[in-house]
């Protein structure tokens, strides 16, 4: 155990950036990331300690009924110490939900992790590209858990067919003269004709045909519109 050890097995109030606030136990954390455990919905929340703004420890509800936490967590091994990086290798493959950025979370599987990036399978999005640095909480369901219920013949879980890179910028290089969706489209101003990526500068071509630059460091995800 690394940091808030003095925490450790007590239940918390954790603020993270954005606004969101969960309360629950704390049941890990490693040097780069804790995990709670969130007894209302029998969840288990992998948050990255670069979104962390503020933690404390908070009185457990009268006549609480929550549950326990399992003694078994969903992405580790009692032998392993823990980090963001190995927690998404031990994700691969398994359903799960990611939260970065807008109203929603994305569901699907992680299928490749790269420098400071991972590829995504969606159902709804097909593959994204999203930073491992605007990450703020993952949260794996139950093992034979699929998307929305489908059948598992219906999840073509299948790697980019895109080259992947190593870095974050270079993969966005690979998209150029393609149009793209970044962040989930929650602007008109994030969907169009992607004309240059270089000195982690996006240069985006709107549906107005206007011009707009965007500063890559602020890029949370991307990818191919369908």
């Amino acid at each position: 155990m690394y940091e808030f050890s003095d925490l450790m097995g007590k239940n918390i109030e954790i603020e993270i950036s954005g606004g969101y606030f969960y309360s629950g136990i704390l049941v890990d954390s490693g040097l780069d990331i804790i995990v709670l455990y969130v007894g209302k919905t029998g969840a288990f929340l992998y948050i990255p300690s670069v979104h962390i703004q503020r933690i404390k420890e908070s009185k457990k509800e009268e006549n609480s009924t929550y549950d326990e936490p399992p003694l078994e967590k969903p992405l580790e091994s009692e032998s392993q110490v823990i980090s963001f990086r190995r927690i998404l290798t031990n994700a691969k493959g398994r359903f799960v939900e990611v939260y970065v950025t807008g109203k929603k979370a994305i569901h699907g599987y992680l299928t490749s992790i790269l420098n400071d990036y991972f590829v995504f399978y969606s159902p709804v999005y097909k593959t994204v590209f999203i930073s491992m640095n605007h990450v703020k909480w993952l949260i794996p369901y139950p093992e034979n858990a699929t998307p929305y219920s489908l059948d598992s013949k219906f999840l073509p879980v299948n790697p980019a067919k895109i080259p992947l890179a190593r870095s974050f910028d270079e993969q966005c290089k690979k998209l150029e003269n393609q149009l793209v969706v970044i962040d989930g489209g929650d602007s008109s101003e994030k969907i169009g004709l992607l004309k240059k990526a270089v000195n982690k500068r996006l240069t985006l071509i709107t549906a107005e045909r206007e011009t707009v630059y965007r500063n890559l460091e602020h890029v949370k995800t991307i990818y191919l519109a369908n």
